[in-house]
């Protein structure tokens, strides 16, 4: 899952916010949300 959410980061398609659902989801860490975005998740 984290391949394709960093290629769809990457190309514009998700946006931070996009990528912090994932997080939620339990799909990626908040460490490989980091590893996308270059910033700390932030738990809302």
């Amino acid at each position: 899952m984290f391949k394709i959410v960093k290629r769809y980061f990457d190309k514009g398609i998700y946006s931070k916010e996009d990528v912090s659902v994932f997080v939620t989801a339990g799909k990626i860490s908040s460490a490989e949300y980091k590893e996308i975005t270059g910033e700390e998740y932030q738990e809302e």
